[in-house]
């Protein structure tokens, strides 16, 4: 008689489940912000190495750099802010002085799953700033040194 009072555990796995879904959906959306932001950085990176060959190339100036490295980001499908800052290196060696150029490119990068999650817990982390340097010489020939 004892046992017809006693409660069943029918349909806890369904409340069990309610309960951490959306927990494992924060962490799924979490690992897939950070790899996107990952790929996005491998590409910021690559596209200042693009930009720093072509301004190392006798006849080229900023606006070149800035349409190859404009094109790169397009060609991997980024489209945001983004800034190009250039910058002339010399550098001192045993045969001479030589000059590079240093290329920085900084893209401000969109969180998509995060973004959404942040104000449920008061905070604010919907973008980050990528940042890539690349610092070639140029295949001119060496000053000598003084």
């Amino acid at each position: 008689m004892l046992s017809r009072f006693r409660r069943g555990d029918q349909g806890a796995e369904l409340i069990e489940f309610t309960i951490v879904f959306p927990i494992l959906m924060m962490i799924l959306g979490g690992i897939m912000d950070f790899g996107m932001m990952l790929r996005n950085y491998e590409v910021v990176t690559n596209a200042a190495r693009e930009g720093a060959r072509v301004a190392i190339l006798e006849g080229y100036a900023e606006p070149d750099v800035e349409a190859r490295i404009d094109e790169y980001l397009a060609a991997a499908g980024l489209d945001g802010d983004r800034d190009v800052a250039l910058e002339p290196v010399p550098v001192t060696t045993s045969a001479g002085v030589f000059t590079a150029q240093a290329v920085t490119l900084t893209y401000t990068y969109q969180f998509a799953m995060l973004s959404v999650f942040a104000p449920f817990f008061g905070g604010e982390f919907g973008t980050v700033s990528l940042e890539g340097i690349s610092v070639m010489r140029s295949e001119t020939q060496a000053a000598p040194a003084p």
